[in-house]
């Protein structure tokens, strides 16, 4: 679908910023749940973060999306809202068990899943570009999974971010069925809101209570930078920017979470590199720049 990009007096270089800034403060939002989760389970840290940015972005936008909080929008709202949920549920739940590296290569597969996954939903067959681009990215999974003289292994925690890698390719798919001829930021507030309300109401089921009276200001500041620049920010900075930048260039600059994820990771929390960690993530990588530099084209 080619979109006419509105003109501006700002520079092309200031918007491209953006977008690795929004990929940037992506990036370190997986060391943040990763240093957060052992305190803050994942269930109540999705119900928070959400919860609390859907309050924010709705209050702030309110007077603008007060003609379309419809019965239609609240429909498509929900189910977006669902897949929100259990895809950050399940990135959050694995990071209990898997390291912020591997989390935030293994979660970039959604945008190799997504091809696949738009036949049934979408009706679009994948090309060659995209098989070659799975290939490339199952390839880096084994890298990913090799443990030396113990051979191949993935944990509970990477087998969990996995599956929210597909979570969050529905959710890709199902915005882009639901959100034409409707208000985006209609349906971000209100997805916003349902996965608030559902990560709560199930920590609360779970018996999984965070000890509210105890925590920490670190970890409410954690739980703060997940809602405010996490959520709402870094969404508002990547709308901003796809207005002015192409789709080929933009998806490639927003690909580079998972590089920030990884040097954010060695940077704060001391991960170590292996050379087939290394290699698994380049191929990850080459993988997703091969999926999405094809795949903006071809739009």
């Amino acid at each position: 679908m080619n979109m006419q990009r509105s003109h501006s007096s700002k520079p092309l270089w200031l918007y491209k910023g953006l977008l690795l800034l929004a990929a940037a403060i992506w990036g370190l939002g997986t060391v943040v749940i990763k240093s957060t989760v052992d305190v803050f389970p994942p269930l109540w840290l999705v119900g928070v973060r959400f919860g609390c940015a859907g309050l924010v972005l709705g209050a702030v936008t309110f007077g603008r999306i007060r003609a379309y909080l419809n019965s239609d929008h609240a429909r498509c709202g929900v189910v977006l809202g669902v897949l929100l949920f259990l895809s950050y549920w399940t990135n959050s739940l694995g990071l209990t068990d898997t390291t912020a590296s591997n989390s935030s290569f293994l979660t970039t597969l959604y945008v190799v899943i997504v091809p696949f996954l738009a036949l049934p939903v979408l009706h679009k067959r994948p090309t060659f570009a995209n098989v070659g681009a799975a290939l490339l990215c199952i390839a880096g999974v084994g890298c990913v999974a090799y443990n030396g003289a113990a051979g191949l292994s993935l944990r509970f925690g990477d087998l969990a971010t996995m599956a929210s890698a597909l979570f969050l390719a529905l959710h890709v798919l199902y915005t882009s069925k639901l959100a034409p001829h409707r208000n985006m930021t209609a349906l971000t507030v209100i997805q916003f809101l349902v996965a608030g309300v559902l990560g709560v109401l199930f920590g609360l089921a779970s018996g999984n209570t965070p000890d509210f009276a105890n925590l920490t200001i670190d970890t409410w500041i954690s739980v703060g930078y997940l809602a405010l620049f996490a959520s709402a920010i870094a969404l508002f900075l990547q709308n901003v920017s796809l207005a002015h930048v192409p789709p080929a260039p933009a998806s490639l600059f927003l690909s580079t979470e998972s590089v920030f994820g990884v040097a954010f990771s060695m940077l704060f929390l001391g991960e170590q590199l292996t050379a087939s960690l290394g290699l698994g993530f380049a191929l990850i990588f080459a993988g997703i720049l091969v999926s999405e530099y094809f795949s903006a084209r071809s739009s």
